[in-house]
């Protein structure tokens, strides 16, 4: 199926997940516009604002309006940049899609109703509402882990079948439903997770929204384009040399504390993660430390 012609290959490539800078409980719009610059800077394809590396769950109805407009104002059609409009409420998600669309975006983010828990006609009737509300390019977000439900990959590729639906984000971990997204639809699929970025490539994927590269965008960037250039090795070793920063990513706490936390080790400090999430345990600044510092970035 590698040589389908898939139907959001405009997203392809790298899509940073932006995180959300905050200064004394706001939106720091200033730092907003200076992460967009530095994605453009290092060649990135496409942004996300207001996905879960975003802490969109945390931002208010306005600031969520705002953020995206901010960044898509920013990008003044240099980058891509692909919003999270996504609610579990589809008359929500639906007025989000057609405000970033009003502001400029090129395409939309949808993560998969989260809590309600829906049967799968549900998931269908919603993202199919959201796809006849506006012409936008739009792209499935299915993360069970955090929204308690699978979108099983039949309903998918039926989803796969409305002419905007063009992508989806695949969060699931598992190699088997991406695989059978690509055998069954004409989707282009994302990783969502930067440590089977190269494995979701080899089975035929086109790129991922990524969190790590808002610190190392350059580096996915160099593996996703071996890959592209046949030099598998060179995919690999740029695989197994980011794998301890996916780890950190992920593994130490939820999303997004650990990547906030290392652009403060950075010099690049984005204020703190919103309540309900906290700050890294200080056993695990050291050992995000260590992990940074091994990669050979200068902290400060």
């Amino acid at each position: 199926m590698n040589s389908v012609t898939r139907k959001g290959e405009m997203f392809a490539g790298l899509t940073v997940a932006l995180v959300t800078p905050f200064r004394n409980g706001e939106v720091d719009e200033q730092a907003l516009r200076q992460l967009v610059e530095y994605q453009i800077e290092a060649g990135t394809e496409c942004v996300s604002p207001c996905g879960t590396t975003g802490e969109s769950p945390t931002l208010t109805h306005d600031e969520h309006d705002r953020v995206i407009a901010v960044v898509c104002e920013q990008a003044a059609g240099r980058i891509k940049v692909m919003a999270g409009t996504g609610s579990n409420s589809t008359a929500e998600a639906v007025r989000l899609t057609r405000r970033a669309r009003e502001a400029g975006a090129d395409g939309a983010l949808l993560v998969a109703p989260y809590y309600n828990k829906p049967m799968q006609e549900g998931f269908y009737n919603h993202f199919r509402a959201i796809a006849e509300a506006t012409d936008l390019p739009l792209v499935l977000y299915n993360i069970p882990g955090r929204t308690a439900k699978n979108v099983e990959p039949e309903t998918i590729c039926r989803l796969g079948e409305i002419p905007n639906i063009v992508a989806v984000k695949e969060s699931t971990g598992s190699m088997d439903q991406a695989s059978q997204i690509l055998s069954g639809s004409s989707l282009t699929v994302l990783s969502g997770d930067d440590s089977l970025t190269l494995p979701l490539l080899s089975l035929g994927g086109s790129g991922v929204v990524s969190v790590v590269g808002n610190i190392v965008p350059q580096d996915v960037r160099k593996l996703i384009a071996a890959w592209r250039n046949g030099d598998i090795a060179a995919a690999q070793r740029s695989h197994h040399r980011l794998f301890p920063l996916c780890r950190d990513m992920l593994g130490l706490a939820t999303n997004p504390i650990p990547i906030k936390a290392a652009m403060q080790m950075l010099g690049r400090d984005t204020g703190d993660v919103r309540s309900p999430l906290t700050r890294l345990p200080e056993a695990d600044v050291q050992k995000l430390r260590q992990s940074l510092s091994e990669y050979g970035l200068s902290l400060t």
